[in-house]
């Protein structure tokens, strides 16, 4: 399977993973807890196949950074979470850093 694709489904997995961490309500409520369980579990092993093709760093970065945005926007549209200028900044600078780092080749 193509790494990236790997590193896709590690992404929507953690996203998946962390917002069912707010809905878990400090695994007090059994559903989105193995909500949690079965994200992050996936997440960790897409992640470690698609370290197989891809540099470290890289990916980790890719992984990290759009998991970050991905995470801040279900916390904005899904959780009703503030948002604000600062906050969109803040987001938009992951990506840039994100897209920097990609494109420095290497790989």
């Amino acid at each position: 399977m193509n790494a990236y694709l790997l590193l896709a489904l590690a992404i929507v997995s953690e996203v998946f993973g962390s917002s069912m961490l707010k809905a878990a309500n400090g695994f007090k409520k059994l559903l989105p807890s193995l909500g949690v369980i079965i994200g992050y579990s996936i997440a960790f092993y897409a992640l470690s196949l698609s370290l197989k093709t891809l540099p470290l760093g890289v990916a980790y970065a890719i992984w990290a950074g759009l998991g970050t945005v991905l995470t801040a926007l279900i916390g904005i549209t899904v959780y009703k979470e503030n948002v604000n200028g600062k906050k969109i900044l803040g987001l938009a600078l992951i990506v840039g850093g994100v897209i920097l780092l990609n494109s420095g080749g290497g790989y």
